[in-house]
Formats: structure tokens, C-alpha cells, sequence
């Protein structure tokens, strides 16, 4: 069962990689604009890449339920569900920098057991769960493991917008980030894998969906990572999530965020 799982997701993120490269920084590509105000692209590699890995789940796990970004939810009686994000990060693709990934997870009614990020451009893959945390890449293949516990005034820490959600949410997040060492922007998923790597300390963020936050925390977890919510509680539908290297960063971020209000 879990060489099955695994060589599932691998098999889904292989077809998404196919799926996506012809799409990158290729001259004239497209977005369509899911907000009525705002910007939330969606191109064609989105699509081409969901499909993919439907098609791939259709024949190694037909009955397993999916849950998609642009293609919504099919039911299934297997007790499994694959949450899958084609292209966490779509405003990086189209801007041609390739801090975008593939999320791929597993989970059941407890949550995600099996996560996954991949880089198509790259080359590079991490994941986490059923016994296994390891990572692919151009330096060749790695076991992960988060840096571990440390203080803020030692920490890097990361999020994808500046504006983090609301304002109290952004105030909550400046508040910690004026407490690290190094503040960085706009990695998208590529921050979860560098965390899972042993490169950063937090990732923090607000109005997340579960497709965007499954696979990480599978990943996380599997490195030695904490993931949760603001309040400390299971973040895997996503919303508030703190994703921390160790057990010392996490708490010191909880203390100032637990209480930021909802509005």
C-alpha cells in the first residue's frame, strides 16, 4: 500500500512536469483572471497539468477521491483523497521565475499522509511521509531534515505577499518577522520545501485553501517540521498556517499570532 501511494505521487508529479515545462516563459502566454477584482491567474499549464494527473489517477487509482484547484472534487470510495494544486504559484509562472511547484498530497479522514513538491524547471522534488522525507535535484538525492529549534533573533522567515490577508493578519505576521533575522518574499510553495530542506526557520501565511497547504505539511511533518494553524490547531483546510523548522520558533510565532483576530 504505501509503495503503491508513493510511486503514485511520483508517477502524477512526472506527468505534471511533462504537462507544464512547454508552458514556461514561452513568448505570448496567456492567463484568464478568476477574481472579479484582483488578480488570480489561471493558464493553460494549470489546466494541462490537472489533467494529467486525473488521467494518471484514473488508471494507478481509480478509486481514490481527487480534490483540484481548477477541477473541483470527484468522489471516490477508497478512503484516500489526492489534493492537488497543478501550479501553486501561478503569478511566479508568469513571471517567469520558477519558485512555482506541483502540490501533490494523500490523506484520509485524519488528514495529509504523503506530500509532495515539485519544481519542473528545476528538476528538484521533495517529499514527505510513509516513512520517507527525502529530496531530488541537480546536487543528486538527499534525505530532508528541517535546521531544528532556534530563536527568532536567529530565524528566517518568509511569506508570499507582503499584505500577508487582512490588516490585523498582516500586522500579526510583521510583528514576528520584526523579530527575525531575514524577511523574505514571494516564494509561493518553494519556501515549504526549503523549510522541509534545512534552509528556513518559518513560513507564515494567511488565506490559504487546502490544496495549497496539504502537501506541505505532510512534507514538513515528515522533516521534522510542525505545521498549524494560528490558534496551534490542524491546518489542513487550510486559512492561517504557520509552518516552523522546530518546536522554539513555532511557539514564539503562536504567542504573537494566537490571538489575531478573525476580521
Amino acid at each position: 500500500m504505501q509503495d503503491d501511494l508513493l510511486l503514485t505521487a511520483h508517477a502524477l508529479a512526472d506527468a505534471a512536469r511533462e504537462a507544464i515545462r512547454p508552458y514556461f516563459r514561452q513568448p505570448g502566454l496567456q492567463a484568464e483572471n478568476k477574481w472579479a477584482t484582483g488578480f488570480d491567474p489561471v493558464t493553460a499549464g494549470d489546466h494541462a497539468a490537472e489533467k494529467a494527473m486525473r488521467a494518471v489517477l484514473a488508471k494507478m487509482r481509480p478509486d481514490d477521491a481527487i480534490i483540484g484547484e481548477e477541477f473541483g472534487a470527484t468522489p471516490g470510495t477508497s478512503g484516500v483523497s489526492w489534493v492537488l494544486d497543478p501550479i501553486d504559484g501561478t503569478r511566479g509562472f508568469l513571471s517567469g521565475t520558477p519558485t512555482w511547484g506541483v502540490l501533490i498530497a494523500a490523506s484520509d479522514e485524519k488528514g495529509p499522509f504523503l506530500g509532495m513538491i515539485d519544481q519542473p524547471y528545476i528538476g528538484e522534488r521533495f517529499w514527505g511521509g510513509l516513512g520517507e522525507h527525502a529530496m531530488q535535484g541537480p546536487h543528486g538525492d538527499r534525505e530532508l531534515r528541517t535546521m531544528g529549534s532556534r530563536p527568532l533573533s536567529e530565524a528566517i522567515i518568509f511569506t508570499t505577499f507582503p499584505e500577508v490577508g487582512t490588516k490585523p493578519e498582516a500586522e500579526g505576521f510583521h510583528k514576528v518577522a520584526s523579530q527575525c533575522k531575514l524577511t523574505r518574499y514571494g516564494m509561493d510553495c518553494y519556501a515549504y520545501a526549503l523549510l522541509a530542506a534545512g534552509h528556513i526557520d518559518l513560513v507564515i501565511e494567511a488565506g490559504l485553501s487546502n490544496y495549497d497547504i496539504q502537501a506541505p505539511i505532510a512534507l514538513i511533518q515528515a522533516a521534522g517540521g510542525i505545521v498549524t494553524d494560528w490558534q496551534g490547531r490542524p491546518a489542513h483546510e487550510g486559512g492561517r498556517a504557520i509552518a516552523a523548522a522546530g518546536v522554539e520558533q513555532h511557539n514564539a510565532a503562536l504567542e504573537i499570532l494566537r490571538d489575531v483576530p478573525l476580521d
